[in-house]
């Protein structure tokens, strides 16, 4: 072979490595600029998602708290609620209390009093009565009197 054909042979194989290496290289840039594509798309995504679980969050977070509220308040309202009825049973032995003191100068009453007759039943039931119909002062009107628009006292008429 001639020292030209041998030559030309050499530059020809140094151009077809020229050639595949080129390719090589652009084939491996267009897979590199398409994987940066792909990253930056899954960047993207992740961001979104980010924003997303964060909205959620931040969602959640207002119904904890407006269900932490309202669970405070519920527990205000039956603190609320035990303290008045415990009020009211202070009441209501103070009441029972006052109607058992009444009771005993009624009774203390009758025994000093000359002119009323010994009729304790009687006195109760007039009580009684005078207390259902929202009068009186816890005094009675002792049996046999009158009432001031005339009418005998204890509900006795004739």
């Amino acid at each position: 072979m001639s020292t030209g054909a041998i030559v030309a042979i050499a530059v020809g194989a140094v151009i077809v490595l020229a050639i595949i290496l080129i390719l090589g290289r652009m084939a491996r840039g267009r897979r590199l600029e398409r994987r940066r594509g792909q990253a930056r798309e899954l960047r993207q995504e992740a961001t979104a998602r980010a924003q997303n679980a964060e909205q959620v969050r931040a969602s959640a977070d207002e119904a904890t708290a407006r269900a932490e509220r309202r669970e405070a308040e519920a527990d205000e309202q039956a603190a609320k609620a035990r303290s008045e009825s415990v009020e009211a049973e202070r009441e209501g032995e103070h009441a029972a209390q006052e109607i058992l003191a009444a009771r005993t100068r009624h009774d203390r009453a009758r025994e000093i009093d000359p002119d009323t007759p010994d009729s304790a039943e009687r006195e109760a039931a007039d009580l009684d009565a005078q207390r259902a119909n929202g009068g009186g002062d816890g005094e009675a009107t002792p049996a046999g009197a009158e009432m001031p628009d005339g009418s005998p006292a204890g509900g006795a008429r004739g």
